[in-house]
């Protein structure tokens, strides 16, 4: 028998997220963005150490915050510099469900100039999501053109 190198279904980056009360999160994930548990692995305290979810086609890894293996969650460290990004057929349907489950709006949605439909939220672990669905085809040129007329907009952007 022969093994794959790298498993089917996981040719991408995946999000490895440590949280504060796993098991909780995995039910919120369900609840807010209708992931599928995969897998789970208690430790022998019953707290997960590893989980699999999937949400759509995107896998999630998981485990339980660990201070002593230098496992921080964000709730812990007081914030997160990550955000994951999540496709989704309907933005609005899917921030609504979200916010209902217990998420906090961070970004409402509206359409992007990249050509993408987006709001963010935060999740009740301290971890950012960006929920988008792809409403326009914006070539290189143009989305420069409206990212400079964004900034241009902005005041206090140190034009002018």
């Amino acid at each position: 028998m022969t093994v794959k190198a790298i498993p089917d279904g996981y040719a991408c980056g995946i999000p490895y997220l440590t949280i504060q009360d796993a098991a909780r999160a995995i039910d919120f994930y369900k609840q807010a963005f209708g992931a599928v548990e995969l897998m789970r692995m208690p430790r022998p305290d019953g707290k997960i150490m590893h989980a699999e979810i999937r949400i759509g086609e995107a896998p999630i890894m998981m485990g339980e915050e660990a201070v002593e293996w230098g496992a921080l969650s964000p709730t812990t460290i007081g914030n997160t510099p990550t955000t994951i990004v999540l496709y989704v057929p309907d933005v609005d349907a899917a921030i609504a469900r979200a916010v209902e489950a217990g998420a906090t709006l961070t970004m409402p949605v509206a359409n992007q100039f990249w050509g993408d439909r987006s709001g963010g939220l935060s999740d009740p672990f301290g971890h950012k999501w960006m929920l988008s669905t792809h409403i326009e085809d914006v070539g290189p040129e143009e989305m420069q053109r409206r990212m400079e007329a964004m900034f241009a907009e902005q005041p206090g952007n140190g034009c002018g």
